[in-house]
């Protein structure tokens, strides 16, 4: 028993000394608990919603009051025009968008049945479900309300109110459309981290690395000779993914070819970029993999919007999601797939991708100049 409380003393002082070991065993799962624990919530809450109010009556106010009241819309803009509806959806700045028709007022006070339209953006299929049962429950208990308000009594027979959901881009709710860019974007995230990270980290293993600090060549330029053929390689990984999904599951292409490649170079750039810069960090495979796991596999998965929508986070973690890129990028590439809309509709998203290839791509160049001088 004392050789082994030696033994003991002696491992804990050894990881007292590993600041880098003691840190993962005692913030890392704090952090990511604190962090998940928030952003792992299949609660559908403040749903981006747009109303075209064309009767502009009491009743028709009192009806757009209960989808706000709600806490699950919030009304971010009023439409006069389908062109302007179109562009709100396709952009992304409404998922939903009520329609109340010419005459709901006097319908409802003369007893006389009438419909409500709601439009709902159907690439993320489960939101649009959700976002479904949410406004027929909401009409249907304004319905009941108005009813008894009206005349007298709660609504016997058909509601006098009934909604009418319209599904864009995804009419029969196929999660295969809504789960395959996710995919897309989380397979080439991981692989093209991966590989880049594990490059260099080898390099090093095998002590090769002391002739590329020797090497003639600068920095960026042994940045970009790294990037390029995994970056080659990435692209036709894409191709091939995306030509499996339209073949196996039915995935559209909608949009521009030349769009959606150009959006996918700049994303597994980024990604590249982000294997780069961890490879600066991991002196071994294994913590380089590791390392890949925290920092692009848990966040493509879980802050990127591809499962749990962003919108239903909590603030603080939806600031933390403005630094992972397949957050952009799965907007731009639903975009050109499902609603074939082209790159000024999501030019912010393509921006985004683009600041983070140039940040992660000069912050490795920057730490690997260090380790060469």
């Amino acid at each position: 028993m004392r050789k082994a409380l030696a033994v003991g003393r002696k491992e804990f002082r050894q990881i007292v000394r590993d600041r880098r070991t003691l840190m993962i065993l005692l913030f890392i799962p704090v952090f990511f608990l604190l962090l998940y624990g928030y952003a792992l919530n299949f609660d559908i809450k403040h749903v981006r919603l747009a109303v075209d109010d064309r009767d502009q009556t009491a009743e028709s106010r009192d009806l757009v009051s209960a989808f706000v009241n709600s806490g699950y819309f919030d009304l971010v803009a009023t439409v006069h025009s389908t062109a302007e509806l179109n562009r709100l959806i396709d952009r992304n700045r409404a998922r939903a968008v009520l329609i109340v028709p010419e005459n709901l007022g006097r319908d409802v006070r003369t007893g006389h049945d009438t419909t409500v339209q709601l439009i709902i953006n159907g690439d993320n299929a489960t939101t649009a479900s959700t976002v479904m049962a949410y406004a027929t429950t909401i009409v249907a208990s304004v319905s009941s309300s108005l009813q008894l308000e009206r005349l007298g009594h709660a609504g016997a027979g058909a509601p006098a109110v009934t909604p009418v959901p319209r599904v864009w881009y995804n009419p029969e709710l196929k999660s295969a459309l809504f789960l395959v860019p996710g995919l897309i974007a989380f397979i080439g995230m991981i692989t093209a981290a991966v590989s880049t990270a594990l490059s260099v980290v080898r390099e090093k293993e095998r002590g090769t690395w002391e002739q590329v600090r020797m090497a003639p060549i600068s920095t960026p330029a042994y940045v970009v000779g790294k990037t390029l053929p995994y970056l080659g390689v990435a692209l036709v990984s894409a191709a091939g993914i995306i030509l499996a999904a339209m073949v196996l599951f039915g995935l559209p292409v909608r949009g521009s070819w030349l769009s959606l490649f150009g959006v996918t170079a700049l994303f597994l750039t980024g990604a590249l970029g982000t294997g780069l810069l961890i490879s600066t960090v991991a002196d071994t495979q294994l913590l380089a993999f590791q390392m890949v796991l925290l920092a692009a596999f848990l966040p493509t998965m879980i802050l990127s919007g591809f499962i749990f929508p962003i919108s239903s986070m909590p603030w603080p973690v939806q600031v933390v999601t403005y630094g992972v890129p397949a957050r952009y990028f799965l907007v731009a590439l639903r975009g050109i797939v499902l609603k074939g809309t082209g790159v000024h509709e999501f030019w912010p998203h393509v921006a985004a991708l683009v600041v983070y290839g140039f940040a992660v791509l000069g912050l490795a160049s920057i730490r690997l100049s260090r380790e060469r001088s």
